[in-house]
């Protein structure tokens, strides 16, 4: 297959291959939500997509494409992206390695594009894992600002602390392991001001000194007795666990319990965060390649991980739960970007819709970058999708909110009034 210059007017069309023999209950799941088998038969056309560290690509290109014995399709509509052959693997190279190149598809890049981080943002990403967009919100933020990441499962979270660290992208950073429905912890440099009193000089404490990844005696052995007794992911009611921070994260310094207070509604409001990303965990049925590994893991495990009816429940229930949160954390004014890679509309229109009428405050933002990306509007307005045929990438959709100043609780009450009317009329035509 023959990469140029990748842009969206001149991908090219190509023939599907021979239809994935996918299981009955994966067809079922697709009819029900109206989706197409044959998107499945397109992996093999989908490109794997490179991101260069920003500022290196005029050195780096050439060394690159030598190494991988591949050219290096620039992506037109996306900065520092590159599309290269799907069957190219990277992991095994220099560059990969030595932190100058790494994965991440360009759906799940636009994404980040869409929350336009600036210089000196405050940034949340509450679902961080696997750590290939928390890194690209690091590069973004440059030497200003703060990104704290989030996610369940604190051996997902170990990997993007890895990850950070490889790319030496994790000082400014801090992540924690917390059930991302109840996270309530504010970024440390919003409210310097209000601070004085939990800096601490000369008396003792118990303060954050500069993150080392030996740890102390008790950690491992509370490390031990919870992978004894196989305790599960942390629970609403869960204490945030701290597992890095960088020297220049805000948190060197300061007494331990004034980071870790819970926030109020009212202190979100004027201290929250500038950005919030929630990338939503979800059925993956979006990510083709995901998919089309289950032939090797066997497609028993996507009926159990996917497919089961409870669990696609408790997905809806999680997904709506993550956006809220993530909202509430945001500050007046900051924005919200809400994406999953999945294709059905009940993961995506549907909770955003579901939101909406719960949220007063809150707003769907135009993506006024969007205007040259290579997707398709969702069925709600001002959303995005991203899908193989549209675009040449894993699908994707993408809504981005705003938080709007608190209004009065009349006005509050017939906008939501409003919004549900809108809801009902919307299914009726549906």
């Amino acid at each position: 297959m023959d990469f140029s210059e990748i842009s969206p007017s001149d991908r090219k069309e190509e023939q599907p291959a021979a239809p994935l023999p996918l299981p009955a209950a994966f067809l079922e799941f697709l009819g029900e939500n109206g989706l197409d088998p044959m998107l499945y038969s397109m992996a093999d056309t989908i490109p794997r997509y490179i991101r260069l560290k920003p500022g290196t690509e005029s050195r780096m290109v050439t060394e690159v494409e030598t190494e991988l014995k591949c050219d290096l399709a620039k992506v037109s509509w996306l900065p520092d992206f590159y599309a290269i052959p799907p069957e190219i693997q990277i992991a095994g190279s220099k560059a990969y390695q030595q932190g100058k190149i790494y994965g991440i598809d360009a759906a799940s890049g636009a994404a980040i594009v869409a929350l336009d981080v600036q210089p000196g943002d405050h940034v949340l990403d509450l679902c961080a894992a696997p750590g290939a967009k928390l890194c690209m919100l690091a590069d973004m933020l440059g030497s200003t600002g703060s990104l704290t990441g989030v996610d369940v499962a604190k051996h997902r979270l170990a990997a993007c602390r890895t990850m950070l660290q490889k790319y030496s992208l994790g000082d400014r950073s801090r992540l924690f392991v917390a059930d991302g429905t109840s996270f309530s912890i504010l970024p440390v440099n919003s409210n310097l001001g209000s601070m004085e009193g939990y800096i601490v000089t000369e008396d003792g404490g118990s303060i954050f000194s500069e993150w080392t990844s030996k740890r102390l005696w008790k950690d491992r052995q509370k490390s031990k007795k919870a992978k004894a007794a196989d305790l599960p992911h942390p629970t609403s009611t869960s204490e945030p666990e701290l597992i890095y921070y960088g020297k220049d994260s805000g948190l060197v310094g300061l007494q331990k319990h004034y980071v870790l207070r819970p926030l109020t509604d009212e202190a979100a409001c004027t201290s929250g965060y500038d950005k919030v990303l929630v990338d939503a965990e979800c059925t993956h049925d979006g990510s083709i390649k995901h998919i089309h590994k289950f032939e090797f893991w066997g497609w028993k495990t996507l009926d159990r991980r996917v497919l089961e009816a409870e669990r696609t429940g408790n997905l809806l229930h999680l997904q709506v739960g993550l956006l809220r949160n993530g909202f509430k954390l945001l500050k007046t004014g900051g924005s919200l970007v809400y994406s999953t890679c999945s294709l059905t509309v009940a993961q995506n229109e549907n909770v955003v819709q579901q939101f909406l009428s719960q949220c007063p405050s809150a707003e769907l933002l135009k993506i006024d970058s969007a205007d040259s990306w290579p997707c398709r509007s969702g069925s709600i307005e001002k959303t995005l999708r991203f899908d193989p045929a549209t675009s040449q990438t894993s699908g994707l959709f993408v809504a981005k909110f705003v938080k709007l100043p608190s209004l009065h609780t009349d006005v509050l009450h017939e906008m939501l009034k409003s919004r549900k009317q809108e809801s009902i009329e919307s299914s009726d035509h549906d």
